[in-house]
C-alpha cells in the first residue's frame, strides 16, 4: 500500500490546532476592499475555525 499524499492546496490553506480542529483564513479579503467598511475589514482579519461538518473532509485532505 503506497503512502497517502497530502493535498497540496489544502496544506497551504489549512492548519490543525492542538485540539484537532481545523484552522482557516477568512474569505472575501482578496479584492474590492475599498467597497468594504473598516469594520468589515477588521472583522475579516486573522483566522477562524472551519465548520464541524467540513472537518472530517479537511482532515482527510491533510492526511491526519
Amino acid at each position: 500500500m503506497p503512502k497517502m499524499k497530502t493535498h497540496s492546496s489544502a496544506k497551504k490553506r489549512f492548519k490543525l490546532t492542538g485540539s484537532g480542529k481545523v484552522k482557516r483564513f477568512q474569505a472575501y479579503t482578496s479584492h474590492m476592499m475599498r467597497n468594504k467598511t473598516k469594520k468589515q475589514k477588521n472583522n475579516l482579519q486573522g483566522s477562524t475555525v472551519a465548520s464541524v461538518a467540513d472537518t472530517p473532509r479537511l482532515k482527510r485532505l491533510l492526511c491526519k
